[in-house]
């Protein structure tokens, strides 16, 4: 089997041949601000089925997103001006994946079991002009097998996953830098509770100083 494509960045938009093996449900590894990511278009049949096998993750674990924009986020979250609208303009784009209720637009198999969605917008201009390529969403998942570290140089890929995907944009090696921040927003009683669910790139202590006193820090387990 041979290796995978590769595309070298920076490019001033995503080239013909890239753009289309995403329309055609093709699953690519690219760089983010974080780490490397696996990804495709998330509407398109098969993608997130072949993407949960790729990396050998359990299927009932819904995948990440990124998002070209806010206004993209909009569209398959419920969305609450405060604090998302604060949230976004404090940390998007960036490395913060919230964890909101999906809307009913959101095409099956984004949302988990709880009906929550995970997305942000990033600030790597590969992932945003990808996410864009896509129709404004492209899974976001690391791109490294179930239970190893997330991978930071693409020489450090696993030889199974590149052999497994359609292609590599490969940006060299980034700085070393945690995963995003995963957080969940809870909208109960006219009341926001939320809680770290990862902690990575935006410390705990930053939301805390961002969410003050207006809102309830709870245990991920009671949301």
């Amino acid at each position: 089997m041979q290796p995978c494509r590769r595309w070298i960045p920076p490019f001033a938009r995503v080239p013909q041949d890239l753009e289309e093996e995403l329309r055609r449900g093709g699953v690519v590894v690219y760089p983010t601000e974080t780490v490397y990511g696996l990804g495709g278009n998330p509407e398109i049949p098969g993608v997130l089925d072949r993407i949960y096998g790729i990396k050998g993750r359990p299927s009932g674990k819904p995948l990440p997103l990124i998002a070209a924009d806010v206004e993209t986020v909009r569209q398959w979250v419920v969305w609450r001006p405060d604090p998302l609208d604060r949230l976004a303009d404090a940390f998007w784009p960036g490395p913060l994946t919230l964890v909101v209720e999906a809307s009913p637009r959101a095409p099956k198999g984004v949302a988990s079991s709880e009906g929550t969605v995970a997305v942000r917008v990033s600030s790597h201009p590969v992932a945003g002009m990808l996410a864009r390529a896509c129709g404004g969403w492209i899974v976001a998942t690391s791109a490294n097998l179930s239970g190893q570290p997330p991978v930071s140089d693409p020489a450090a890929l696993p030889s199974a996953l590149l052999h497994a995907v359609d292609g590599l944009v490969d940006g060299g090696p980034l700085v070393p830098t945690p995963p995003s921040t995963l957080v969940a927003v809870r909208f109960r009683h006219g009341r926001v509770s939320w809680a770290v669910l990862r902690e990575g790139a935006v410390s705990r202590e930053t939301l805390s100083l961002f969410f003050g006193r207006g809102e309830t820090a709870a245990a991920a387990e009671e949301l």
